[in-house]
Protein backbone atom coordinates (compact mmCIF):
# COMPACT_ATOMS: atom_id res chain seq x y z
CA UNK A 1 0.00 0.00 0.00
CA UNK A 2 1.07 3.47 -1.13
CA UNK A 3 2.54 5.62 1.94
CA UNK A 4 1.33 8.57 3.30
CA UNK A 5 3.06 11.78 2.77
CA UNK A 6 2.36 15.46 4.12
CA UNK A 7 1.67 17.97 1.56
CA UNK A 8 4.72 19.88 2.53
CA UNK A 9 7.16 16.70 1.89
CA UNK A 10 5.36 15.97 -0.93
CA UNK A 11 5.90 19.58 -2.43
CA UNK A 12 9.20 19.36 -1.24
CA UNK A 13 9.81 16.04 -3.02
CA UNK A 14 8.13 17.65 -6.36
CA UNK A 15 10.01 20.69 -6.64
CA UNK A 16 13.10 18.58 -6.17
CA UNK A 17 12.27 16.15 -9.25
CA UNK A 18 11.63 19.24 -11.43
CA UNK A 19 15.30 19.95 -10.53
CA UNK A 20 15.18 22.22 -7.42
CA UNK A 21 17.71 22.48 -5.67
CA UNK A 22 17.57 25.69 -3.84
CA UNK A 23 14.47 27.94 -2.56
CA UNK A 24 14.86 31.73 -1.61
CA UNK A 25 13.37 33.62 0.70
CA UNK A 26 12.39 35.50 4.21
CA UNK A 27 10.88 32.94 6.85
CA UNK A 28 7.20 34.39 8.76
CA UNK A 29 5.52 32.84 10.91
CA UNK A 30 3.09 31.45 8.55
CA UNK A 31 5.48 29.46 6.92
CA UNK A 32 7.79 28.35 9.31
CA UNK A 33 6.41 24.90 10.06
CA UNK A 34 7.18 24.39 5.92
CA UNK A 35 10.41 26.33 6.37
CA UNK A 36 11.62 24.19 9.22
CA UNK A 37 10.29 20.64 6.92
CA UNK A 38 12.52 22.25 4.12
CA UNK A 39 15.44 22.65 6.24
CA UNK A 40 15.39 19.01 7.64
CA UNK A 41 15.06 17.54 4.33
CA UNK A 42 18.19 16.92 2.06
CA UNK A 43 16.65 17.63 -0.96
CA UNK A 44 16.85 21.45 -1.19
CA UNK A 45 19.07 24.33 0.17
CA UNK A 46 17.06 27.12 2.32
CA UNK A 47 18.71 30.58 0.86
CA UNK A 48 17.96 33.34 3.20
CA UNK A 49 17.85 36.77 1.52
CA UNK A 50 18.10 40.15 3.35
CA UNK A 51 14.43 41.16 2.22
CA UNK A 52 11.65 39.56 -0.17
CA UNK A 53 12.36 41.37 -3.11
CA UNK A 54 15.84 39.96 -3.12
CA UNK A 55 14.21 36.88 -3.08
CA UNK A 56 12.55 37.27 -5.64
CA UNK A 57 14.82 38.04 -8.08
CA UNK A 58 17.64 35.77 -7.34
CA UNK A 59 14.77 32.85 -7.73
CA UNK A 60 14.33 35.06 -11.05
CA UNK A 61 17.69 34.65 -12.12
CA UNK A 62 17.75 30.70 -11.07
CA UNK A 63 15.17 29.64 -13.13
CA UNK A 64 16.25 31.44 -16.45
CA UNK A 65 19.75 29.10 -16.17
CA UNK A 66 18.59 25.91 -14.10
CA UNK A 67 14.70 25.87 -15.74
CA UNK A 68 12.56 26.31 -12.54
CA UNK A 69 13.41 28.68 -9.41
CA UNK A 70 11.15 28.54 -5.82
CA UNK A 71 10.43 31.44 -3.50
CA UNK A 72 9.12 31.19 -0.82
CA UNK A 73 7.68 33.94 1.68
CA UNK A 74 4.91 34.42 4.05
CA UNK A 75 1.80 35.87 3.94
CA UNK A 76 0.84 39.57 3.11
CA UNK A 77 3.81 41.28 4.22
CA UNK A 78 6.05 38.75 2.21
CA UNK A 79 4.07 37.73 -0.40
CA UNK A 80 3.17 41.59 -1.87
CA UNK A 81 6.83 42.28 -1.52
CA UNK A 82 7.73 40.15 -4.27
CA UNK A 83 4.80 41.55 -6.48
CA UNK A 84 7.14 43.06 -8.49
CA UNK A 85 9.54 40.08 -9.12
CA UNK A 86 6.92 37.50 -9.69
CA UNK A 87 5.19 40.39 -12.71
CA UNK A 88 8.81 40.51 -13.85
CA UNK A 89 9.11 36.42 -14.50
CA UNK A 90 5.79 36.71 -16.13
CA UNK A 91 6.91 39.22 -18.55
CA UNK A 92 9.86 37.73 -19.55
CA UNK A 93 9.30 34.29 -19.13
CA UNK A 94 10.96 32.56 -16.37
CA UNK A 95 9.40 29.78 -14.17
CA UNK A 96 9.44 30.81 -10.79
CA UNK A 97 7.52 28.69 -8.21
CA UNK A 98 5.99 31.14 -5.99
CA UNK A 99 5.11 30.07 -2.20
CA UNK A 100 3.57 31.37 0.43
CA UNK A 101 2.37 30.52 3.81
CA UNK A 102 -0.67 31.30 5.05
CA UNK A 103 -3.09 32.10 7.92
CA UNK A 104 -4.55 28.53 8.84
CA UNK A 105 -7.58 27.62 7.96
CA UNK A 106 -9.05 26.88 11.13
CA UNK A 107 -7.73 29.95 12.04
CA UNK A 108 -9.79 31.91 10.03
CA UNK A 109 -13.58 31.39 11.22
CA UNK A 110 -12.62 33.80 14.41
CA UNK A 111 -13.51 37.26 15.27
CA UNK A 112 -11.10 40.29 14.33
CA UNK A 113 -8.32 40.63 12.16
CA UNK A 114 -5.22 38.35 12.31
CA UNK A 115 -2.09 39.89 11.74
CA UNK A 116 -0.36 40.67 7.62
CA UNK A 117 -4.52 40.43 6.85
CA UNK A 118 -5.11 43.41 4.19
CA UNK A 119 -8.83 42.54 4.05
CA UNK A 120 -10.39 39.19 2.99
CA UNK A 121 -8.08 35.87 2.89
CA UNK A 122 -8.47 35.72 -1.15
CA UNK A 123 -6.72 39.21 -1.83
CA UNK A 124 -3.12 37.63 -2.26
CA UNK A 125 -4.48 35.34 -4.36
CA UNK A 126 -6.24 37.68 -6.87
CA UNK A 127 -3.12 39.85 -7.01
CA UNK A 128 -1.44 36.88 -7.81
CA UNK A 129 -3.71 35.82 -10.63
CA UNK A 130 -2.62 38.45 -12.37
CA UNK A 131 0.86 37.51 -13.32
CA UNK A 132 0.76 33.74 -12.74
CA UNK A 133 0.03 30.92 -14.97
CA UNK A 134 -2.10 28.70 -12.24
CA UNK A 135 -2.61 30.17 -9.38
CA UNK A 136 -3.90 27.69 -6.10
CA UNK A 137 -4.70 27.78 -2.53
CA UNK A 138 -4.12 24.52 -0.62
CA UNK A 139 -7.53 23.85 0.91
CA UNK A 140 -7.25 20.00 1.45
CA UNK A 141 -5.35 16.65 1.45
CA UNK A 142 -7.45 15.44 -0.77
CA UNK A 143 -6.78 17.72 -3.81
CA UNK A 144 -3.08 18.90 -2.74
CA UNK A 145 -1.39 16.74 -5.03
CA UNK A 146 -3.54 17.85 -8.24
CA UNK A 147 -2.93 21.13 -7.55
CA UNK A 148 1.04 20.78 -6.83
CA UNK A 149 1.41 18.58 -9.62
CA UNK A 150 -0.45 21.21 -12.14
CA UNK A 151 1.13 24.20 -10.68
CA UNK A 152 4.63 22.99 -11.13
CA UNK A 153 4.01 21.32 -14.55
CA UNK A 154 1.99 24.51 -15.54
CA UNK A 155 5.58 26.43 -14.81
CA UNK A 156 7.33 24.24 -16.72
CA UNK A 157 5.10 24.23 -19.55
CA UNK A 158 4.31 27.84 -20.04
CA UNK A 159 7.74 29.15 -18.79
CA UNK A 160 5.80 31.51 -16.47
CA UNK A 161 5.58 31.91 -12.98
CA UNK A 162 2.57 29.89 -10.62
CA UNK A 163 1.24 30.89 -7.14
CA UNK A 164 0.86 27.86 -4.66
CA UNK A 165 -0.68 29.39 -0.80
CA UNK A 166 -0.05 26.76 1.59
CA UNK A 167 -2.11 27.47 5.03
CA UNK A 168 0.22 26.50 7.72
CA UNK A 169 -2.35 24.01 8.87
CA UNK A 170 -2.00 22.38 5.67
CA UNK A 171 1.63 21.87 5.76
CA UNK A 172 1.64 18.76 7.79
CA UNK A 173 -1.85 16.88 6.72
CA UNK A 174 -0.92 14.17 5.37
CA UNK A 175 -2.45 11.96 2.29
CA UNK A 176 -2.02 8.97 -0.24
CA UNK A 177 -0.02 10.07 -3.25
CA UNK A 178 -1.84 8.88 -6.35
CA UNK A 179 -0.68 8.48 -9.89
CA UNK A 180 -0.21 11.81 -11.42
CA UNK A 181 -2.00 13.75 -14.30
CA UNK A 182 -0.45 14.22 -17.43
CA UNK A 183 -1.18 17.75 -19.06
CA UNK A 184 -1.35 17.03 -22.02
CA UNK A 185 0.86 17.62 -24.67
CA UNK A 186 0.32 20.63 -27.21
CA UNK A 187 0.89 18.90 -31.18
CA UNK A 188 0.47 20.69 -34.26
CA UNK A 189 -2.45 20.41 -37.12
CA UNK A 190 -0.27 18.33 -39.80
CA UNK A 191 -1.83 20.52 -42.77
CA UNK A 192 -1.71 23.77 -41.03
CA UNK A 193 2.01 23.05 -40.24
CA UNK A 194 3.18 21.67 -43.84
CA UNK A 195 1.15 25.17 -44.95
CA UNK A 196 3.17 27.52 -42.38
CA UNK A 197 6.55 26.06 -43.50
CA UNK A 198 5.83 25.91 -47.21
CA UNK A 199 4.86 29.65 -47.06
CA UNK A 200 7.88 30.31 -44.56
CA UNK A 201 10.29 28.85 -47.02
CA UNK A 202 9.05 30.65 -50.15
CA UNK A 203 9.58 33.86 -48.45
CA UNK A 204 13.07 33.06 -47.49
CA UNK A 205 14.29 31.72 -50.97
CA UNK A 206 12.92 34.65 -52.43
CA UNK A 207 14.46 37.09 -50.44
CA UNK A 208 18.18 38.67 -51.19
CA UNK A 209 18.56 39.17 -47.44
CA UNK A 210 16.59 37.41 -44.78
CA UNK A 211 17.99 37.68 -41.84
CA UNK A 212 16.90 35.75 -38.18
CA UNK A 213 15.95 38.10 -35.42
CA UNK A 214 16.29 35.54 -32.17
CA UNK A 215 14.37 36.45 -29.51
CA UNK A 216 14.02 35.51 -25.47
CA UNK A 217 11.95 32.39 -26.15
CA UNK A 218 14.80 30.61 -27.99
CA UNK A 219 16.55 29.95 -24.97
CA UNK A 220 13.07 29.44 -22.53
CA UNK A 221 12.19 26.74 -24.83
CA UNK A 222 15.49 25.19 -25.08
CA UNK A 223 15.81 25.92 -29.24
CA UNK A 224 18.99 27.41 -29.41
CA UNK A 225 20.64 24.86 -31.13
CA UNK A 226 18.09 24.47 -33.26
CA UNK A 227 18.04 28.10 -34.39
CA UNK A 228 21.99 28.14 -34.65
CA UNK A 229 21.83 24.99 -36.43
CA UNK A 230 19.30 26.59 -39.03
CA UNK A 231 21.37 29.80 -39.40
CA UNK A 232 24.54 27.58 -40.39
CA UNK A 233 22.89 25.13 -42.50
CA UNK A 234 21.02 27.73 -44.27
CA UNK A 235 23.76 31.06 -44.09
CA UNK A 236 20.93 32.85 -42.49
CA UNK A 237 22.54 36.06 -40.29
CA UNK A 238 21.15 35.66 -36.55
CA UNK A 239 20.71 39.14 -34.82
CA UNK A 240 19.29 39.09 -30.83
CA UNK A 241 17.01 41.77 -29.17
CA UNK A 242 18.18 43.29 -26.24
CA UNK A 243 16.27 40.71 -24.14
CA UNK A 244 17.83 37.61 -25.93
CA UNK A 245 21.62 38.51 -25.86
CA UNK A 246 23.27 35.64 -25.31
CA UNK A 247 20.41 33.10 -26.36
CA UNK A 248 23.32 32.37 -29.54
CA UNK A 249 26.96 32.87 -28.47
CA UNK A 250 29.09 35.33 -29.77
CA UNK A 251 31.25 32.93 -31.26
CA UNK A 252 28.95 31.79 -33.43
CA UNK A 253 29.51 32.79 -37.05
CA UNK A 254 26.38 33.70 -38.69
CA UNK A 255 25.69 35.95 -35.32
CA UNK A 256 25.27 39.81 -35.70
CA UNK A 257 25.29 41.24 -32.16
CA UNK A 258 22.30 42.68 -30.52
CA UNK A 259 19.34 44.44 -32.54
CA UNK A 260 18.67 48.10 -31.24
CA UNK A 261 21.01 48.53 -28.06
CA UNK A 262 23.75 47.63 -29.89
CA UNK A 263 26.09 48.81 -32.97
CA UNK A 264 24.15 50.90 -35.19
CA UNK A 265 25.70 48.69 -37.97
CA UNK A 266 23.79 45.67 -36.55
CA UNK A 267 20.46 47.89 -36.13
CA UNK A 268 20.83 49.15 -39.95
CA UNK A 269 21.75 45.32 -41.43
CA UNK A 270 18.58 44.04 -39.90
CA UNK A 271 16.64 46.97 -41.38
CA UNK A 272 17.52 47.12 -44.57
CA UNK A 273 16.59 42.83 -44.68
CA UNK A 274 13.87 42.13 -47.20
CA UNK A 275 13.16 38.73 -44.84
CA UNK A 276 12.86 39.34 -40.78
CA UNK A 277 12.44 35.63 -39.34
CA UNK A 278 11.42 37.00 -36.09
CA UNK A 279 11.49 33.62 -33.52
CA UNK A 280 10.55 33.77 -30.09
CA UNK A 281 10.96 37.58 -30.24
CA UNK A 282 8.94 39.91 -27.64
CA UNK A 283 7.90 43.51 -29.91
CA UNK A 284 8.53 45.13 -27.36
CA UNK A 285 9.88 48.98 -27.31
CA UNK A 286 12.66 48.31 -26.05
CA UNK A 287 13.35 45.61 -28.56
CA UNK A 288 12.26 47.65 -31.39
CA UNK A 289 13.80 50.60 -30.75
CA UNK A 290 10.75 51.92 -29.26
CA UNK A 291 8.81 51.60 -31.67
CA UNK A 292 11.12 53.14 -34.81
CA UNK A 293 11.78 50.43 -36.57
CA UNK A 294 9.31 49.44 -39.16
CA UNK A 295 8.26 46.06 -39.68
CA UNK A 296 6.85 45.33 -43.02
CA UNK A 297 4.47 42.09 -42.49
CA UNK A 298 4.45 41.23 -46.08
CA UNK A 299 8.51 40.23 -45.70
CA UNK A 300 8.01 38.90 -42.07
CA UNK A 301 7.62 35.68 -40.44
CA UNK A 302 6.78 36.15 -36.65
CA UNK A 303 7.12 32.79 -34.84
CA UNK A 304 5.90 32.36 -30.98
CA UNK A 305 4.63 29.98 -28.08
CA UNK A 306 1.68 32.07 -28.57
CA UNK A 307 1.18 32.70 -32.26
CA UNK A 308 2.78 31.55 -35.94
CA UNK A 309 1.79 34.68 -38.73
CA UNK A 310 4.07 34.87 -42.09
CA UNK A 311 2.99 37.76 -44.15
CA UNK A 312 -0.80 38.49 -43.40
CA UNK A 313 -1.51 35.23 -42.23
CA UNK A 314 -1.93 33.75 -39.04
CA UNK A 315 -1.35 30.15 -38.96
CA UNK A 316 -3.72 28.39 -35.63
CA UNK A 317 -3.04 25.06 -33.89
CA UNK A 318 0.72 25.24 -35.03
CA UNK A 319 3.21 24.84 -31.84
CA UNK A 320 6.64 26.74 -31.83
CA UNK A 321 8.75 23.66 -31.37
CA UNK A 322 7.49 21.84 -34.03
CA UNK A 323 7.51 24.89 -36.31
CA UNK A 324 11.14 25.59 -35.79
CA UNK A 325 12.18 21.83 -36.22
CA UNK A 326 10.39 21.58 -39.03
CA UNK A 327 11.76 24.90 -40.80
CA UNK A 328 15.63 23.67 -39.81
CA UNK A 329 14.31 20.76 -42.15
CA UNK A 330 12.61 22.64 -44.95
CA UNK A 331 13.84 22.80 -48.40
CA UNK A 332 15.75 26.16 -47.76
CA UNK A 333 18.28 27.84 -50.57
CA UNK A 334 21.70 27.89 -48.11
CA UNK A 335 23.28 30.79 -49.67
CA UNK A 336 26.90 32.27 -48.60
CA UNK A 337 27.35 35.70 -47.35
CA UNK A 338 30.64 37.55 -47.74
CA UNK A 339 30.47 40.00 -45.56
CA UNK A 340 28.78 40.51 -41.66
CA UNK A 341 28.77 43.38 -39.55
CA UNK A 342 30.84 41.54 -36.76
CA UNK A 343 32.46 42.62 -33.92
CA UNK A 344 36.26 41.95 -33.71
CA UNK A 345 37.05 39.38 -31.09
CA UNK A 346 37.58 41.66 -27.81
CA UNK A 347 41.36 41.67 -26.82
CA UNK A 348 43.14 42.98 -23.40
CA UNK A 349 43.90 46.90 -23.20
CA UNK A 350 47.60 46.51 -23.04
CA UNK A 351 48.55 49.78 -21.63
CA UNK A 352 46.35 51.64 -19.89
CA UNK A 353 46.56 55.98 -19.06
CA UNK A 354 48.06 56.37 -15.65
CA UNK A 355 45.95 59.29 -14.86
CA UNK A 356 43.19 59.23 -17.78
CA UNK A 357 39.86 59.44 -15.82
CA UNK A 358 37.86 56.05 -16.58
CA UNK A 359 34.31 56.57 -18.99
CA UNK A 360 31.90 54.31 -20.27
CA UNK A 361 32.69 53.41 -23.34
CA UNK A 362 36.57 52.54 -21.56
CA UNK A 363 34.90 50.81 -19.28
CA UNK A 364 33.02 48.02 -21.24
CA UNK A 365 36.36 48.02 -23.23
CA UNK A 366 38.32 46.46 -20.44
CA UNK A 367 35.38 44.51 -19.56
CA UNK A 368 35.35 43.22 -22.84
CA UNK A 369 39.05 42.12 -22.54
CA UNK A 370 38.51 40.90 -18.87
CA UNK A 371 35.22 38.26 -19.87
CA UNK A 372 36.54 34.69 -19.25
CA UNK A 373 34.79 31.21 -20.62
CA UNK A 374 33.17 31.01 -17.17
CA UNK A 375 31.91 34.50 -16.94
CA UNK A 376 28.10 34.96 -16.57
CA UNK A 377 27.54 38.74 -17.42
CA UNK A 378 24.13 39.90 -15.11
CA UNK A 379 23.46 43.60 -16.34
CA UNK A 380 20.53 45.72 -14.28
CA UNK A 381 18.97 48.68 -16.08
CA UNK A 382 20.49 51.74 -17.24
CA UNK A 383 24.02 52.38 -19.32
CA UNK A 384 24.93 48.75 -17.31
CA UNK A 385 22.83 47.20 -19.41
CA UNK A 386 23.05 49.41 -22.94
CA UNK A 387 26.88 49.68 -22.61
CA UNK A 388 27.04 45.53 -21.69
CA UNK A 389 25.18 44.80 -24.88
CA UNK A 390 28.41 44.84 -27.14
CA UNK A 391 30.46 42.78 -24.67
CA UNK A 392 31.65 39.54 -25.97
CA UNK A 393 30.07 36.51 -24.55
CA UNK A 394 31.61 33.08 -24.97
CA UNK A 395 28.94 30.51 -24.32
CA UNK A 396 24.87 30.40 -24.27
CA UNK A 397 23.08 31.94 -21.68
CA UNK A 398 25.69 33.68 -20.25
CA UNK A 399 24.19 37.02 -20.07
CA UNK A 400 21.30 37.54 -18.01
CA UNK A 401 19.02 41.05 -17.66
CA UNK A 402 15.71 42.48 -16.76
CA UNK A 403 15.94 44.32 -20.37
CA UNK A 404 11.24 44.06 -20.69
CA UNK A 405 9.84 44.53 -17.44
CA UNK A 406 13.54 46.64 -16.69
CA UNK A 407 13.21 46.66 -13.13
CA UNK A 408 16.20 47.98 -11.03
CA UNK A 409 17.63 46.20 -8.72
CA UNK A 410 18.04 42.91 -10.75
CA UNK A 411 21.31 42.19 -10.35
CA UNK A 412 22.92 41.38 -7.44
CA UNK A 413 20.51 39.43 -6.02
CA UNK A 414 20.38 37.97 -9.88
CA UNK A 415 23.99 37.02 -9.05
CA UNK A 416 23.06 35.34 -5.74
CA UNK A 417 20.51 32.99 -7.83
CA UNK A 418 22.60 32.57 -10.81
CA UNK A 419 25.53 31.39 -8.76
CA UNK A 420 23.67 28.43 -6.65
CA UNK A 421 22.46 27.88 -10.28
CA UNK A 422 25.61 27.12 -11.90
CA UNK A 423 28.31 26.93 -9.68
CA UNK A 424 30.42 26.81 -12.21
CA UNK A 425 30.21 30.34 -13.27
CA UNK A 426 31.23 33.59 -12.10
CA UNK A 427 29.04 35.99 -11.85
CA UNK A 428 30.14 39.96 -13.19
CA UNK A 429 27.48 42.12 -11.77
CA UNK A 430 26.78 45.84 -13.89
CA UNK A 431 24.97 47.62 -11.85
CA UNK A 432 23.67 51.34 -11.36
CA UNK A 433 24.86 53.36 -8.18
CA UNK A 434 21.06 54.12 -7.92
CA UNK A 435 20.00 50.35 -8.43
CA UNK A 436 22.55 48.78 -6.09
CA UNK A 437 20.91 51.04 -3.37
CA UNK A 438 17.98 49.43 -3.67
CA UNK A 439 18.72 45.39 -3.52
CA UNK A 440 22.48 45.69 -3.11
CA UNK A 441 21.92 44.60 0.95
CA UNK A 442 21.88 40.69 -0.68
CA UNK A 443 25.92 41.35 -0.98
CA UNK A 444 25.27 39.98 2.73
CA UNK A 445 23.50 37.08 1.60
CA UNK A 446 26.34 36.40 -1.14
CA UNK A 447 29.05 36.79 1.15
CA UNK A 448 27.02 34.00 3.40
CA UNK A 449 26.94 31.45 1.46
CA UNK A 450 30.82 31.93 0.21
CA UNK A 451 29.60 33.04 -3.21
CA UNK A 452 32.20 35.34 -5.73
CA UNK A 453 30.88 37.25 -7.91
CA UNK A 454 32.54 40.50 -9.14
CA UNK A 455 30.29 43.30 -8.51
CA UNK A 456 31.16 46.41 -11.12
CA UNK A 457 29.30 49.61 -9.78
CA UNK A 458 28.48 52.48 -12.33
CA UNK A 459 29.08 55.40 -10.11
CA UNK A 460 28.06 58.29 -12.18
CA UNK A 461 25.50 60.07 -9.15
CA UNK A 462 22.58 58.85 -9.70
CA UNK A 463 19.70 57.89 -12.23
CA UNK A 464 21.60 59.03 -15.54
CA UNK A 465 18.70 56.66 -17.77
CA UNK A 466 16.71 59.67 -17.12
CA UNK A 467 18.94 62.63 -17.07
CA UNK A 468 19.16 62.86 -20.87
CA UNK A 469 15.49 62.91 -20.86
CA UNK A 470 14.30 65.53 -18.01
CA UNK A 471 16.81 66.13 -15.38
CA UNK A 472 16.30 67.69 -12.01
CA UNK A 473 17.52 66.81 -8.32
CA UNK A 474 14.82 63.70 -8.36
CA UNK A 475 17.60 62.30 -10.32
CA UNK A 476 20.12 62.38 -7.46
CA UNK A 477 21.25 59.12 -5.13
CA UNK A 478 23.40 59.74 -2.02
CA UNK A 479 26.41 58.79 -2.25
CA UNK A 480 27.66 55.44 -1.10
CA UNK A 481 31.85 54.60 -0.22
CA UNK A 482 30.98 51.15 -2.12
CA UNK A 483 34.53 49.83 -2.30
CA UNK A 484 33.95 50.11 1.74
CA UNK A 485 31.17 47.60 1.85
CA UNK A 486 33.48 44.67 2.49
CA UNK A 487 34.26 46.43 6.06
CA UNK A 488 31.19 46.39 6.80
CA UNK A 489 30.41 43.09 5.80
CA UNK A 490 33.63 41.71 6.76
CA UNK A 491 34.92 40.03 4.06
CA UNK A 492 35.46 40.30 0.23
CA UNK A 493 37.30 43.16 -1.10
CA UNK A 494 36.88 46.88 -2.71
CA UNK A 495 38.35 48.86 -4.60
CA UNK A 496 37.76 52.37 -5.64
CA UNK A 497 38.29 53.24 -9.27
CA UNK A 498 38.99 56.97 -10.89
CA UNK A 499 41.54 55.99 -13.65
CA UNK A 500 41.74 53.40 -16.39
CA UNK A 501 44.85 52.21 -14.75
CA UNK A 502 42.42 51.89 -11.48
CA UNK A 503 40.34 49.84 -13.44
CA UNK A 504 43.02 47.55 -14.92
CA UNK A 505 44.38 47.01 -11.43
CA UNK A 506 41.13 46.24 -10.11
CA UNK A 507 40.05 43.97 -12.57
CA UNK A 508 43.63 41.85 -12.53
CA UNK A 509 42.77 41.92 -8.22
CA UNK A 510 39.32 41.09 -8.52
CA UNK A 511 40.21 38.16 -11.16
CA UNK A 512 42.93 36.76 -8.66
CA UNK A 513 40.75 36.71 -5.67
CA UNK A 514 37.99 33.49 -5.41
CA UNK A 515 37.71 33.27 -1.85
CA UNK A 516 34.54 35.98 -1.71
CA UNK A 517 32.96 38.82 -3.86
CA UNK A 518 34.45 41.73 -4.70
CA UNK A 519 32.99 45.23 -5.28
CA UNK A 520 34.29 47.25 -7.90
CA UNK A 521 33.39 51.47 -7.37
CA UNK A 522 33.91 53.09 -10.62
CA UNK A 523 33.64 56.53 -10.14
CA UNK A 524 31.94 57.93 -13.73
CA UNK A 525 31.31 61.37 -14.61
CA UNK A 526 27.16 61.59 -14.24
CA UNK A 527 26.92 63.19 -17.93
CA UNK A 528 28.94 60.41 -19.57
CA UNK A 529 26.87 57.26 -21.08
CA UNK A 530 26.85 54.85 -23.53
CA UNK A 531 26.44 55.97 -27.43
CA UNK A 532 23.07 53.38 -27.15
CA UNK A 533 21.69 54.94 -24.03
CA UNK A 534 22.18 58.73 -25.64
CA UNK A 535 20.13 57.26 -28.64
CA UNK A 536 17.58 55.47 -26.54
CA UNK A 537 17.01 58.56 -23.92
CA UNK A 538 17.30 60.89 -26.90
CA UNK A 539 13.64 59.20 -28.66
CA UNK A 540 12.16 58.65 -24.39
CA UNK A 541 13.06 62.41 -23.93
CA UNK A 542 10.05 63.78 -26.24
CA UNK A 543 7.59 61.48 -24.53
CA UNK A 544 8.09 62.31 -21.24
CA UNK A 545 8.31 66.55 -21.23
CA UNK A 546 5.29 68.82 -20.79
CA UNK A 547 4.18 70.07 -24.28
CA UNK A 548 4.49 73.35 -25.10
CA UNK A 549 1.59 75.60 -25.29
CA UNK A 550 1.59 78.48 -28.26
Amino acid sequence: MTKKITIGDYLIEKLHQAGVRHMFGIPGDYVLGFYDMVEKSPAIDIINTCDEQGAGFAADAYARISGLGAVCVTYGVGGLKIANTTAQAYAEKSPVVVISGSPGLTERGHQGLLHHQITDFSAQIRVFEQFTVFSTVITSPQTAQREIDRAIKTAIKYKRPVYIELPRDMVFSSFFPHQEEDITEETSLQDALKESIEEATTLINRAKKPVILAGVEIHRFGLQETVTGLAREKGIPIAATMLAKSVVPDTEDYYLGVFEGGREEVTQYVESSDCLIMLGTFLTDLNLGLFTTTIDPNKAIHATSEKIAIRYHRYEKVVFTEFLSALRQAPITPRTIETLPKAPAPEPVPYPAPKKPITVATLFQHLNGFIQEDTIVIADVGDALFGANDLFVHNATDFLSPAYYASLGFSVPGALGAQLANPYARPLVLVGDGAFQMTGMELSAIARYKLNPIVVVLNNDGYSTERPMLDGSFNDVHPWAFSKIPDILGCGKGFAVHTEYDLQQALKKALEYIDGFTIIDVKIDRHDRSPALVRLTRKLAARVKAPTTS
